[in-house]
């Protein structure tokens, strides 16, 4: 039922929001014929494109998606990307409940309780998915973070492989992706190196033939927009009319290092919201789609990182970053709001305590717990739970990863 009612309601957002939609597609659009034009046409295009085109910050990877949709009329193709991208919605939000469901194997959660915090939390997700996917029609951001949320996946499931291949993808389709990074060190220490390679290796292997075939390509890293009077950044001082030359790699350090504290403290299930929250904190510009990664981080943290029956952080971040912009008009109230969204989300998922019951499995952390999930639920045979979100059987001896 839950998966009926969050379809219903992405379905209804979606009618919504698409006659007016796709406002950013035709960047897309544009370096999807690019990425495949090689030597034909002006030389602008192929490994030459971020030389050339240094504002389409978008990566290869969703470059490469976007330009199999160019073979449609335009109208008819942005349609295509723009369900397909709804759908990628949905698909996140199943990727969140089975990956929690995994990786509190053992644990006596009550599954049917878990399936209620996804709905609840997805009902919040999904408004700001419509936003990225359909309104923006941001493929690069989509996919991301549904290779974020694969990777999540993969953690849980203690697979050092994919978790690098998932990550590296992530990257490969935005840049920002890189905040995303410290997942890797939620997997035991012993397969940091695996997962390290496989990462290290994809993204090089989608981005050095730019570099190589055209050196201008690093053109694109300098890429400046206008510093808006709404950004959190004017809060914190920096007053320059474009994007400081410091400002991005200042973004990606502060994700990684707020991601690496999280997984050190055990509450890995945060990197994702820190990163988004590194980003919207230091970025000069306030696009509403930048919410949507906020919204799979408090999805993750909601659901994974702590076991309240209501996901609060999901409504509060859609309430806060979202509405604040309809319902706000001054502009320096609305960068103070995201500066304080930010100060504290990052201080509850850091430092809030929270209650551990114990360890399990060869000495890895348990995930942070609440003492409020009820008894576990049975199934039909008095068994444990065996619905949608159980996962497979728990392996004696074993728990899933977590940080250390």
């Amino acid at each position: 039922m839950h998966l009926i009612l969050l379809t219903a309601w992405t379905v209804l957002w979606f009618v919504v929001v698409e006659p007016h939609g796709g406002f950013s597609w035709h960047y897309l659009r544009t370096g999807g014929a690019l990425i495949y034009q090689g030597d034909a046409g002006d030389g602008s295009g192929g490994l030459n494109l971020y030389a050339h085109h240094p504002e389409l910050q978008m990566g290869p990877v969703s470059f490469l998606t976007a330009g199999l949709f160019n073979p449609f009329p335009e109208a008819t193709g942005q349609l295509l990307a723009a369900a397909l991208m709804s759908l990628l919605g949905l698909v996140i939000v199943v990727l969140a409940g089975r990956s929690a469901a995994h990786h509190f194997l053992g644990t006596g959660t009550n599954h049917q309780r878990l399936r209620q915090r996804v709905l609840i939390a997805g009902l919040a997700f999904i408004p700001m998915w419509i936003e990225v996917a359909v309104r923006f029609g941001h493929l690069d951001d989509v996919l991301a973070l549904f290779f974020t949320a694969l990777a999540v996946r993969a953690v849980t499931r203690g697979n050092a492989a994919l978790t690098g291949v998932w990550l590296a993808l992530a990257m490969d389709s935005k840049p920002t992706a890189l905040a995303f990074l410290p997942l890797l060190l939620a997997l035991p220490r012993e397969k940091w190196l695996r997962a390290g390679l496989w990462c290290a290796g994809l993204v090089a292997l989608a981005w050095l033939p730019f570099f190589l075939g055209d050196s201008q390509s690093f053109a694109a890293a300098k890429f400046a927009i206008p510093n808006h009077p709404a950004s959190a950044l004017r809060w914190l001082g920096v007053g320059d009319p474009e994007t400081p030359g410091w400002d991005r790699p200042a973004q990606a350090a502060l994700g990684l290092a707020l991601g690496s504290v999280a997984v050190r403290r055990g509450r890995w299930a945060a990197v994702v919201l820190l990163g988004a929250n590194a980003r919207i904190v230091l970025d000069p510009s306030v696009y509403t789609y930048y919410t949507a990664s906020v919204l799979l981080g408090t999805l993750l943290w909601d659901v994974i990182g702590q076991r309240r029956l209501v996901p609060w952080w999901s409504w509060l971040a859609l309430l806060i970053l979202y509405g604040s912009v309809f319902a706000v008009p001054d502009d320096a109230a609305r960068g103070l709001i995201r500066l304080a969204f930010v100060a504290v989300s990052t201080a509850y998922v850091l430092f809030w305590p929270v209650r551990e019951r114990g360890r399990r499995g060869q000495g890895r952390r348990r995930p942070p717990a609440r003492t409020d999930e009820g008894p576990a639920h049975e199934g039909p045979m008095g068994g444990p739970d065996t619905g949608p979100w159980a996962g497979p059987a728990p392996t004696p001896g074993a728990g899933p990863p977590a940080g250390r």
